[in-house]
């Protein structure tokens, strides 16, 4: 990816500078690039190349550290530097990102990874890595990763949801380019909104997260980045269709305006329409549906100020329920309208987002001062019903987030403060005289201060949250990194954080049993601890690069809303102090040939609440789960191969009248992909569960949907046998004149 030339220069420079000349390898001569950025990774300190592409740039007093350097349309590189690079020169060399992989020797990066840099423990999963499998949607994304589980909601609906850690998705704190995503109303049926192959890459964070980014992250947060204007195609497209009768058309388009502006293109449409009962109980394995979604975004890059803009559409659609509830119900292309019949159990949910985002950057002439503004607002609507049982939702949120980084003397002591401010105007109903409507008003201060040492870093802040229904809330977190070798990272953090519980929305899939709902008698602040931490290890095993990672982590509630199934019921109570949960995973991965990589994982998960007398399993939570993951490239890169099969081990099931099992089975999930690449073209063929496991009687009394047992809720496996899908992926790159 670089060609890089160390030489000597004259010792009259100010002390620990360097200097460099930066020439971008377009594929048919090395120029000078001006405007190209170089940063240090452990502070802001940077430079910007002048017209004949050379900068000077002080080093710290602390080393190691790593220069950042960066240019659009250009891949971007990393140097370690140390102290033997002071009075140093660089020359270096940029790759066009319009040059063939084969052209830049030598060049890959990882699809999924453990950052070394980061104090937290985050995983990132490139564009490569969702590749490997379909990713129609953000809840099949992690289908090739271990430490996010995604499981059915229910056996009607075909609502996904995830889980971190043992708890709900709910506790993960999830964002999109660190603005808030999937909170309050969209929470349930969320996943399906953001089309995986808009996501650029995702970023995993176990433990409690920076307070920077709020007070939500209990269990970890996930982070999306979607692709930007700058470095998307001209034009692309996806094309995808499986067995079931499920079709998907993507389009992006990315335009560069001129040399400050560009802008990007997102549109989706989604249609589900064939019906489906493969296990013959007279209700849609998967509910039918149309789904679009569009977004558009605005990026503005100049000297001394960022910006991006963009807005955000989705519209969904979904009936299923019994066989014959949906009259004509293999009519291929997009239906919102569809004929149904009043007598039979049925399912409908409407629902329509938009968002309007902003981030805008403002930079000093001191290069470690910067100014980041935050804004995002968001309407959504949802109706909907499970048979005779409806609910409704309606949701006004506004988001402000304002960060101020700076250093104390030198890059080694960083600081970030802020303030932040969130409104929500939120209203639930539902049946059983359920109901739940707040306004909130929370407005926030937080400070950050990290401290950068030639083996430690510690990151350690603290956020203040005043919420006018529930009062106050003071939220402090600490992050360490400490490097014990060339090849061992150990991680520590500890925290605190909080959210509002939803009970309706959080829980609406239990509408779909006949159970009766009691309402908890007073709403309260759920607040938890998590500790924790992990040990990064690179494995000397000569010619095969390898990785070992241990983590452990554990949460207990100071108050929770917790959920009791047992006895025909659905009771919702907030419990003190009798809630825990604990996370151990080990993870290899290992290159025993060049282009050929294989991961595996185990992952043991011990989470229990208060139930009754006793503190019990939570129900439908796998004790024990196995995975692996194997990766084939071929030399000329034409094909690419894929494999991923996981092992869950069994879960306590909720008591009831009607169903004397206690566990779940173990079962297997088998996944596989094969991808041809020829020039432009992208073909691929797949298959989902090949195993063709499924849970034996999904619903209990299917053939009494309106009676007093009916539970299509009790779902811990796969309810569909195998899958098969192909599609097809088009690309059309921009001009070597819009990126040079």
């Amino acid at each position: 990816m670089k060609l890089l030339y160390l030489f000597l220069f004259l010792p009259v420079l100010t002390f620990g500078q360097v200097t460099g000349l930066i020439q971008g390898q377009n594929g048919e001569k090395l120029t000078p690039l001006y405007g190209a950025k170089i940063k240090l990774l452990s502070s802001n300190d940077g430079a910007i190349t002048d017209n004949d592409g050379q900068f000077e740039l002080i080093l710290p007093r602390v080393l190691p550290d790593t220069l950042i350097i960066s240019a659009r349309g250009y891949f971007s590189d990393t140097i370690p530097v140390t102290k033997n690079d002071r009075f140093t020169a660089f020359n270096i060399v940029l790759f066009s990102q319009q040059l063939l992989p084969e052209v830049i020797v030598g060049y890959r990066k990882n699809t999924s990874s453990i950052s070394r840099l980061k104090v937290l423990h985050v995983e990132e999963l490139t564009s490569s890595e969702l590749r490997k499998a379909a990713c129609c949607n953000l809840g099949e994304s992690f289908e090739t990763n271990a430490s996010v589980d995604v499981n059915m909601t229910d056996a009607v609906s075909g609502a996904k949801k995830i889980q971190m850690m043992g708890l709900e998705g709910i506790y993960t704190q999830i964002q999109l380019e660190n603005m808030p995503f999937l909170r309050g109303i969209e929470s349930s049926f969320g996943l399906e909104t953001i089309p995986g192959s808009w996501i650029e890459s995702i970023q995993i964070t176990k433990g409690a997260g920076n307070v920077v980014n709020g007070y939500e992250s209990m269990a970890g947060l996930i982070n999306l980045e979607i692709a930007k204007p700058e470095t998307m195609d001209r034009f692309y497209f996806n094309a995808y269709q499986n067995r079931m009768g499920k079709s998907e058309i993507n389009l992006m388009s990315g335009v560069e305006l001129n040399e400050k502006w560009s802008a990007g293109f997102f549109g989706y449409l989604s249609s589900q329409w064939g019906q489906l009962d493969e296990n013959s109980d007279e209700f849609m394995d998967i509910p039918l549906g149309s789904y679009a979604a569009f977004l558009s975004r605005l990026d503005y890059e100049g000297e001394n100020m960022e910006a991006k803009l963009g807005v955000n559409i989705h519209l969904d659609t979904k009936l299923g329920g019994q066989i014959g509830y949906v009259e004509e119900p293999n009519s291929f292309g997009w239906n919102t309208d569809w004929d149904t019949d009043p007598s039979k159990f049925g399912l409908q949910i409407n629902s329509n987002h938009i968002d309007v985002f902003s981030k805008t950057g403002f930079f000093g002439k001191n290069p470690s001062q910067s100014i980041g503004i935050i804004t995002k607002w968001k309407y959504e609507m949802i109706d909907g019903n499970f048979g005779n049982r409806f609910f409704a939702g309606e949701e006004k949120r506004a988001y402000i987030n304002i960060i101020y980084d700076d250093i104390i003397m030198t890059s080694d002591h960083k600081i970030k403060t802020g303030l932040s401010y969130n409104y929500i105007d939120i209203f639930q109903v539902a049946s059983d005289s359920l109901s739940s409507n707040r306004i909130e008003h929370v407005p926030g201060a937080f400070f950050e201060y990290t401290h950068t040492g030639s083996r430690l870093t510690s990151v350690v802040g603290a956020r203040y949250d005043y919420h006018l229904l529930f009062g106050e809330q003071f939220v402090p977190r600490a992050h360490l990194k400490y490097k014990l070798t060339e090849r061992t990272d150990l991680r520590f953090t500890g925290g605190k954080g909080w959210r509002i519980p939803n009970y309706i929305i959080d829980n609406v899939s239990l509408l779909a049993n006949s159970f009766t709902w009691i309402a908890p008698e007073t709403i309260r602040p759920e607040v938890s601890w998590n500790v924790g931490g992990s040990v990064f290890q690179e494995l000397d095993m000569k010619h095969s690069p390898a990785t070992l990672t241990l983590d452990f982590y554990r949460t207990w509630f100071e108050n929770q809303l917790v959920v009791d199934r047992e006895n025909n019921q659905v009771r919702f109570f907030n419990l003190e102090n009798q809630s825990v949960s604990n996370s151990f995973q080990a993870e290899l991965s290992i290159e025993p040939m060049q282009r050929f990589v294989i991961r595996g994982a185990y992952k043991y998960l011990d989470v229990r609440s208060l139930f009754g007398d006793s503190l019990q399993a939570k129900v439908m939570i796998p004790k024990h789960r196995g995975f692996l993951n194997l990766a084939y490239t071929t030399r000329n890169k034409r094909w690419d191969y894929d494999l991923t099969l996981s092992v869950f081990g069994r879960s306590r099931l909720a008591s009831t009248e009607q169903s004397s099992q206690e566990f779940s089975d173990v079962f297997p999930r088998l996944n596989a992909q094969v991808t041809y690449k020829l020039k432009s073209w992208d073909l691929y063929i797949g298959g989902e569960n090949l195993t063709n496991y499924t849970q034996q009687n999904p619903i209990v009394e299917p053939e009494n949907p309106f009676g007093p047992n009916f539970d299509a809720s009790r779902v811990w496996g796969p309810i569909i046998g195998y899958n098969v899908y192909f599609g097809i992926r088009f690309a059309i790159p921009k001009p070597k004149e819009e990126n040079e």
